[in-house]
């Protein structure tokens, strides 16, 4: 899959005139809070068992009340997947919030670099924003091609998103935005035709506000070539080792999906507020 702006600006920062009349201007925050303290113990702990380590057809337990008993770690299955969680506390913040940021941050790589603005490059829609989408339906079905440090590393991915019962939740029990919602991606790389893996972040309501919690599948049987028959099997062995990152990669990860979900929790609900009107 190639990018739809093959000659895209790729630098971290804002560079003079970038944030000229944006109405969110007054959102770029360049200063990232130091890791939480679950996060510093999840990698002070290293990798998890394999046994502890669920598999992504138990991603739908993720609606099941209470907790799970990995919410913060990482460490490689049986299968060869790689297995990373992180749980993200957002007071103030609803799930409708997370649904509308999604599928609003997309439409400029400036609104992208709010989220991370150390580790965020870029970020644009394969295609047209759909005309009067809110929520969930915005982003649902569109691929988003990204640009993004993980660690010292620059990552070019597309994020494609599918709807939540392609991974066996129950849509029933998201029906309500303010209570619960859950995205969805499948983790493409860039300019290849592979299959990496699989994220999910599941958004519920919790006294104060909400909390995230993340979940991601890389390598192993999720890592696929995208081609028919034969020679997509034969590739995709190939290719589950391309997608797999290692633990220290996966460490990486972890640092960087805490760091851009508790940035973002720090100024999503006044950013909401005020904007989310805006297309």
């Amino acid at each position: 899959m190639s990018h739809p702006i093959p000659s895209r600006s790729l630098h971290l920062g804002m560079q003079e005139g970038e944030l000229r009349d944006k109405p969110y201007a007054t959102f770029w925050n360049p200063r990232i809070a130091p890791l939480v303290e679950h996060a510093r113990e999840a990698l002070l702990w290293g990798p998890l068992a394999a046994p502890l380590l669920p598999g992504l057809d138990e991603a739908p337990r993720l609606l099941d009340a209470g907790d799970h008993e990995v919410e913060n770690g990482h460490g490689v299955r049986d299968d060869g997947a790689l297995f990373l969680a992180v749980r993200t506390a957002m007071p103030d913040v609803s799930p409708a919030m997370v649904d509308w940021w999604f599928g609003w941050h997309g439409q400029e790589p400036q609104r992208y670099k709010l989220w991370h603005p150390r580790a965020h490059v870029h970020a644009c829609w394969g295609d047209a924003d759909p005309p009067g989408a809110k929520g969930r339906a915005r982003y649902v079905g569109r691929v988003s091609f990204v640009d993004e440090y993980i660690g010292s590393r620059l990552q070019q991915v597309t994020i494609r998103f599918v709807r939540p019962a392609e991974l066996g939740f129950d849509e029933a029990a998201l029906a309500d935005p303010a209570q619960a919602t859950v995205v969805c991606a499948r983790i493409g790389l860039l300019g290849l035709p592979v299959e990496a893996g699989w994220l999910v972040h599941h958004v519920r309501r919790v006294p104060g506000g909400a909390e995230m919690r993340s979940r991601f599948w890389l390598g192993g049987p999720h890592g696929v070539v995208r081609a028919p028959g034969f020679v997509g099997a034969v590739a995709s062995r190939f290719a589950r080792r391309v997608a797999s990152p290692s633990l220290e990669e996966a460490r990486a990860l972890l640092v960087h999906c805490s760091q851009e979900m508790s940035h973002l929790a720090s100024f999503l609900p006044k950013l909401y507020a005020e904007l989310h009107e805006v297309p």
